[in-house]
């Protein structure tokens, strides 16, 4: 609030907490003032006016914007002028026989002042609210009429925020199954029936727009909505963000976001300790490698929220880290960014780049991950997942990095691609590393990522948007998913809690079989599968297993307080003058062209043996 509007505030409250204690005296006494009182009062006016501004202001009750007051502001109020009204009293009974200020001092006027000045203070607060509710009526029954469904944690909240918006939404009514809810009415605001109603309640009133309120854990939910909606012909659907995309923020509806196949994929959301990574995060220097990227860029987003003093984007992609960092600029004014163009696998430029910003943390997510252009490609492979992550670790370690964060995958296991098998050796090049102090570095494995580029959904949507035909590659394929933002915030909470020497293993659910997820997709996407896209099953490709794990049996896992993360036991036994030695092997390779693709596979697989 500016300066101006919190001095009338502040000048209100001071007046009205005065005028509540003389009206109190007044009520007391029955309308007159006795004069033993006359001379004492402005000094009980004063302090009493002192006391109610100071816990106004310790309860950051100027901060509001008191159109949108709720429950927990009125809470706030209330216990401002609760504890001014007690600090009062203590004042009142400790000033007896020392001063004697406060000597006869009437108590029912302490009660009566307290009574008093809620009344005139909250009534100042909630008046502009009951003002707009009374006179923007009007203004708000232009929007077109939607439906919310769903009252989960962020429902109240968004109901009372959209009932406050002009010229988007003006809300109907609200469907929900729970059973006390039916006929109920939520903030003025009717539930007009369970969702199974929702293409009776359609029609009825003419709903333009379905806002869906509900948490990721209510998935079928989700599902039935978006499948009952399509049914009443309403294609304008919004869902409420999760909770990793609005860290740190109020709901409104400004965060409503198109319904993607993500929001219908997905699993339970993951409960994360974001006190810990707060404090892993908040006030550091942080690079992030592959910064462009899918993970990189979602690590780079959800790092601003926890305000690190300086974040650097390293990335050889230009056109994508232009893109970030306007993106950034824009969401986060207020943060330190720096964008670099470097390639991970140029030793001297990542040495200097370390060694010039210093920063604390590194995560490094600079890889190539895709299967089958990596089996044709494997000396740009070995040079960008194997030279890369040691060029960038040992800069790390020589300058003094404090915790160093390998994104690694469940390629890494028994591996059998060329991509896999440069993730392991990435993964022991880190492991070996740890065993030299000060830097700590960890590895975190996990699977496919939802909607990643390159990934599998975005390619079945362009061919249903083509007509088909979507194209598995065996019926029996199965990967595990996990949303790109849940993604990103385990890494950190990996990063936080990570000793050195850990491979963390995320856990990723129930695996999908792909073929199952293209028919859901084509499903969503209002077709009907093998009759309006057809489904076309076009073999293996080179480097594909039937099913990727995220550890081998010998490996285990050893659980962590922290929910869906976990430590693989990983045994290492390559030292660091084995490492550097193949490492030597393969820098010598591409220093005498042309190379040789058995030559290169086999220097790769040195490192896995």
């Amino acid at each position: 609030m500016p300066g101006k509007k919190i001095f009338i505030f502040s000048a209100a409250d001071a007046i009205l907490s005065a005028g509540s204690l003389i009206l109190a005296f007044l009520l007391r006494f029955d309308g007159s003032l006795p004069p033993i009182y006359y001379n004492r009062l402005p000094y009980y006016l004063l302090i009493f006016a002192v006391l109610n501004l100071f816990f106004l202001y310790q309860q950051r009750l100027y901060s509001f914007i008191w159109s949108f007051i709720g429950l927990k502001e009125l809470t706030r109020l209330f216990r401002a002028l609760t504890y001014a009204g007690a600090f009062f009293a203590v004042i009142i009974f400790i000033d007896q026989g020392t001063l004697n200020l406060f000597a006869g001092f009437p108590r029912s006027t302490i009660f009566l002042g307290y009574l008093i000045n809620l009344i005139l203070i909250g009534s100042l607060r909630i008046a502009k609210r009951v003002w707009l509710e009374l006179t923007d009526k009007e203004s708000i029954q232009a929007g077109e009429p939607t439906l919310i469904v769903g009252t989960g944690r962020h429902g109240e909240q968004l109901i009372r925020n959209l009932q406050s918006s002009q010229n988007f939404y003006r809300i109907i009514g609200i469907a929900d199954n729970k059973p006390a809810y039916q006929g109920a009415i939520i903030h003025g605001i009717p539930v007009l029936g369970r969702l199974e109603d929702i293409p009776e309640i359609a029609k009825q009133y003419d709903i333009k727009h379905i806002i869906i309120a509900f948490e990721r854990e209510h998935l079928k939910a989700i599902r039935e909505t978006v499948r009952l909606a399509k049914e009443a012909n309403i294609t304008d659907m919004k869902i409420i963000p999760e909770f990793s995309e609005i860290i740190g923020q109020k709901l409104s509806f400004r965060e409503l976001r198109e319904i993607s196949v993500e929001d219908l994929l997905s699993r339970e959301p993951t409960r994360l300790d974001t006190e810990e990574i707060k404090k892993f995060i908040h006030n550091k220097t942080i690079l992030v490698t592959g910064a462009a990227g899918s993970i990189g860029s979602e690590l780079c987003r959800q790092i601003s929220q926890f305000l690190p003093s300086k974040l650097f984007l390293l990335d050889f992609n230009e056109s994508g880290l232009f893109d970030l960092e306007n993106e950034l600029r824009r969401s986060f004014p207020g943060a330190e960014f720096q964008t670099i163009i470097a390639n991970v696998s140029d030793r001297q430029k990542i040495e200097f780049i370390i060694s010039n910003h210093r920063p604390e943390i590194v995560f490094h997510a600079a890889a190539y991950k895709h299967v089958p252009l990596m089996e044709s490609h494997p000396e740009e492979a070995a040079k960008i997942n194997i030279l890369g992550t040691f060029y960038t670790a040992s800069a790390a370690l020589k300058y003094g990095v404090k915790k160093f964060v390998f994104v690694s995958t469940d390629k890494a296991v028994k591996p059998i691609s060329i991509m896999g098998k440069t993730k392991k050796a990435a993964e022991i090049i880190v492991k070996t590393l740890n065993e030299e102090n000060p830097t700590k570095f960890v590895s975190v494995r996990f699977g496919n990522v939802l909607a990643s580029r390159g990934s599998v959904i975005p390619i079945f949507q362009e061919q249903i948007r083509r007509g088909g035909p979507v194209t598995v590659t065996h019926p029996d394929m199965i990967r595990y998913f996990m949303t790109i933002p849940e993604a990103a915030l385990l890494v950190m909470e990996a990063g936080a809690i990570g000793k050195g020497g850990e491979v963390f293993i995320l856990d990723m659910g129930k695996p999908i079989k792909i073929i199952e997820l293209a028919k859901e997709l084509i499903r969503i996407s209002g077709y009907t599968p093998d009759v309006d896209i057809p489904i076309v099953i076009t073999g293996i490709r080179p480097g594909e297993k039937i099913f990727e794990e995220v550890l081998t049996k010998e490996e285990g896992t050893v659980a962590t307080k922290w929910e869906k993360i976990f430590v693989a036991k990983v045994e290492n036994s390559v030292s660091r003058e084995q490492i550097e030695e193949s490492i030597r092997l393969l820098e010598r390779a591409f220093e005498k062209p042309p190379l040789e693709k058995i030559e290169i596979v086999k220097l790769i697989e040195n490192f896995i043996k």
